[in-house]
């Protein structure tokens, strides 16, 4: 994600303990492991600095399991659940899609994306293990969704550790949302060349009054990088497709073991 945003000219920080958040103007919450994120935020008592900031009105992004830290509420947790951070009316699958070998790319449709910064009305969305939005409130502004076709009425938990029925069949699910401060995404916009949606949340933080810190001739060099890369990038259902699903598992396995690593050294 830091890479990502010095595409577009930001240099992000990263942000470990609760007094950081009093020094930054934006926060973006990355994919991992959702579970071990939610220990890790136990063990350093971020949960409700967290929580403050969401409530202060500064733009928050959410990308997978960011996405269910932010959301109000969650199904398919592993059992006894875990604390969300909240704020997002909605209520999400945890692993709606599958397990690593079910991850993918697709082609979403995204005109609010392209309305708002330009581009095409395309984005490809990478989903590694991914959650979606079964429900979203009236003040949720909708900017993606994806239609599915199998049936996955089940027994899930939520995120307060009881049993719920999912609905049946669905036609389509919601997999990218903004609410007021609150940006979501069930993918990974960081692992592909186009970086609209990071140029999406700094429109969020230009409307919320927080100025960008690059100037026009790092901009230019940005979106001509961008251009570049997007020429390199694989049509979804390639011959390619099982490199970039191995190419997902690498990715996924290693942020899995950094998390576990942390939280034998925070066990230490």
């Amino acid at each position: 994600m830091l890479i990502a945003l010095r595409r577009v000219g930001v240099k992000g920080v990263e942000v470990r303990k609760s007094d950081e958040l009093d020094q930054i103007s934006a926060l973006i919450i990355p994919g991992g492991e959702s579970t071990t994120m939610s220990k890790l935020a136990h063990y350093h008592n971020l949960f409700p600095a967290l929580r403050d900031f969401v409530k202060s009105g500064k733009p928050v992004w959410g990308t997978c399991a960011g996405l269910i830290f932010l959301a109000d509420k969650a199904i398919g947790q592993k059992m006894g659940g875990q604390d969300l951070v909240g704020g997002l009316d909605c209520m999400v699958h945890r692993n709606y899609f599958g397990s690593q070998l079910q991850s993918f790319e697709t082609e979403l449709h995204v005109p609010k994306l392209a309305a708002k910064v330009g581009g095409p009305t395309s984005f490809r969305g990478v989903f590694i293990r991914a959650p979606a939005i079964l429900e979203a409130g009236p003040g949720v502004e909708i900017l993606a969704d994806y239609p599915v076709s199998s049936d996955k009425s089940s027994t899930l938990l939520s995120s307060d550790g009881t049993q719920q029925e999912e609905a049946g069949s669905r036609e389509k699910v919601i997999v990218a949302v903004k609410q007021g401060n609150l940006l979501a995404t069930a993918f990974h916009p960081e692992l592909t060349s186009d970086t609209r949606w990071h140029s999406f949340f700094l429109k969020m933080m230009e409307d919320n009054g927080v100025e960008s810190s690059f100037g026009d001739s790092t901009t230019e060099e940005a979106l001509h990088e961008q251009q570049k890369g997007r020429s390199n990038d694989l049509p979804a259902g390639s011959i390619h497709k099982n490199w970039k699903r191995v190419e997902y598992l690498i990715i996924r396995l290693a942020i899995f073991v950094y998390s576990v690593l942390c939280v034998m050294v925070a066990s230490i």
